[in-house]
């Protein structure tokens, strides 16, 4: 049985192409860049080609890794909000006074599942503005409204149609979602985050796919905000065993009886034998750091503020002062 590793992240799925498909990158365009803290690797997938390659649907994917951030060194909080809000100005490509509707994805009573709706409390939302503060102020801002929907099971609607009845409503020009996601490596959780033009499907991480927040379910464009909260206790035993397996090859002779035996495991299905031990015990057991509540608070806020920033550059700041 061949078993499926689940990652929203498009640098991870890129990197789980065979070697014959890493060879021939047809589709697939990617560069790479380091800013201070924060390493960014641009991923564009340009046709059907790419698409079908990484299981990603064509557009653009910006991800920022920051790995000081589990270290609490505030520059590299500092570096991740500064690179964040210019790859975000980048890709949301605003227009003066359009209005931006940020929808907060996720259960804000289950912590990892929390981020979206953590973001959209902290955010400085400006559309009621309009009209009752000085033109000096809201002439060079766009138009900012939040909602955080909830899910299925505490409402019993689709958050997909919660969406469009809003935006039938209000008319927004373009959406953000944010949205816990998922990773396979232990390394990327709660330090990388995806930015991607193609929008987002609600839960597709640990597989409860919802309807998706897409243009072509809305009409309108949607970018998605997401960091990886959560990863498969098959992939977390899998990074294990290749940090042993590096260990040992990297203290042991080639020809002896424990560097062969770990060379066994060094292959792609180890994943595989894992999850086919793991499946009658731990089922699809999915994993969180135990420090999430502090995770999600202290990427939440890096992720406001950029939006706030992108949004409405300086005039954020001025409003915060004032409100």
């Amino acid at each position: 049985m061949k078993y499926t590793i689940h990652t929203d992240l498009a640098i991870e799925a890129t990197a789980l192409l065979n070697p014959e498909e890493s060879r021939d990158m047809n589709g697939i365009k990617t560069e790479n860049y380091k800013e201070s803290y924060v390493s960014v690797t641009r991923v564009e997938i340009l046709n059907a080609e790419g698409e079908k390659k990484i299981g990603k649907p064509i557009g653009n994917y910006v991800t920022l890794e920051v790995p000081k951030l589990r270290e609490n060194i505030i520059n590299a909080f500092d570096s991740a909000k500064s690179v964040l809000t210019k790859e975000l100005k980048d890709i949301l490509g605003l227009k003066k006074s359009d209005t931006v509707l940020v929808v907060g994805l996720g259960n804000r009573f289950v912590t990892p599942d929390a981020l979206g709706p953590k973001v959209v409390d902290k955010l400085l939302v400006t559309r009621h503005l309009y009209g009752v503060l000085p033109d000096e102020i809201t002439k060079d801002m766009n138009s900012l409204c939040a909602i955080a929907p909830g899910v299925l099971g505490i409402t019993g609607i689709e958050t997909g149609e919660i969406i469009k009845g809003i935006c039938d409503k209000i008319k927004p020009n373009l959406i953000i979602a944010i949205d816990a996601l998922a990773s396979r490596k232990t390394s990327r959780i709660s330090t990388t985050f995806q930015i991607t033009d193609t929008g987002i499907v609600p839960g597709s991480g640990i597989g409860n796919k919802r309807k998706g927040l897409t243009k072509d379910t809305l009409g309108i464009p949607v970018v998605a905000i997401g960091v990886p909260t959560v990863i498969e206790a098959a992939a977390v035993a899998s990074d294990a065993i290749e940090l042993l397996i590096e260990a040992v090859k990297s203290h042991t002779q080639k020809d002896s009886p424990l560097f062969e035996a770990v060379s066994a495991f060094d292959n792609d299905n180890r994943y595989d034998l894992i999850s086919e031990v793991l499946s009658p015990e731990a089922g699809d057991l999915i994993v969180t750091p135990k420090e999430v509540d502090s995770i999600i608070d202290e990427i939440s806020k890096i992720i406001a503020e950029s939006i706030n920033e992108a949004v409405n550059g300086r005039t954020s700041a001025l409003l915060g002062e004032i409100l």
